[in-house]
């Protein structure tokens, strides 16, 4: 009876390490249709706009080219020097960093403040802030290095180019080489810094009601956590397959053999 025990128990250990380490499907399909759930509802906010949504911060930097009718002042406005990221025979770019208190310092000008702008905004700011010296400016302004930061079951990890101010939540897990096998895709962690300090939500990958919805978009200097699975902490990882199975059977087999 005590050998008919230690098996069931043997098996029913063993079966549970199988089982964990198996994902079932609705853990890693993207944008399935939960409408079907039990009690469900759609827990994501419509959409109302992503344009300019983005306020600047400290360590940002813009690119700023200006534009006038007069190539001399055009010239004037954009000097050469250290500061030259970017540059042809007509449209020359410029780095200015954003300090602590929210200012770029800009030739002939002096200090802008920007705090609590959108590249929009700061814009308008800093044509304000050259018409003592020019009426007809036409300004290039945008983020010179927006990017975000991806951690947890990502191929790709740390801080990540973005390549333009707001990319989608989808877009950001490609950029950091999508979710490993053992990732949770359905509690991403977004923790999204603000004027108060930083927010934190949870979006689910897996879910069709994402899209075009509040938390579709990230934006420079996010932060996007991707949990690993309980099956990880097993020690089965990504290598489990058919020669894991296989292994567990054969010490089942001799286990059940010693104790015979």
């Amino acid at each position: 009876m005590a050998k008919t025990s230690f098996r069931i128990l043997l098996l029913n250990l063993l079966t549970l390490i199988v089982l964990n380490g198996c994902i079932p499907q609705k853990e890693t399909v993207y944008f399935q249709d939960h409408e079907s759930r039990k009690n469900y509802q759609n827990p994501y906010g419509e959409q109302d706009g992503i344009t300019e949504k983005y306020i600047l911060r400290p360590n940002d930097a813009l690119f700023i080219r200006v534009s006038t009718s007069n190539p001399l002042l055009s010239e004037f406005f954009n000097p050469g020097g250290n500061n030259q990221t970017s540059t042809t025979a007509t449209s020359p770019l410029y780095t200015y960093p954003i300090d602590d208190d929210y200012n770029i310092d800009f030739p002939f000008v002096g200090n802008i403040n920007l705090k609590n702008c959108n590249r929009t905004q700061a814009t308008e700011k800093i044509r304000e802030a050259l018409l003592p010296y020019v009426t007809d400016a036409q300004l290039t302004v945008r983020l010179s290095n927006p990017s975000f930061i991806a951690l947890g079951e990502t191929s790709s990890r740390g801080r990540i180019a973005m390549g333009k101010d707001q990319v989608t939540i989808y877009e950001a897990i490609a950029l950091a080489g999508d979710v490993r096998p053992f990732g949770k895709k359905r509690a991403v962690k977004i923790i999204r810094p603000n004027q108060e300090g930083s927010e934190t939500f949870f979006v689910d990958l897996t879910d069709n009601n994402l899209v075009d919805s509040d938390h579709y978009y990230i934006y420079p200097n996010d932060i996007i956590y991707i949990r690993p699975m309980k099956a990880k902490t097993w020690g089965i990882g990504e290598s489990f397959s058919f020669g894991v199975f296989s292994s567990v059977l054969a010490m089942y087999f001799t286990l059940n053999a010693l104790f015979k």
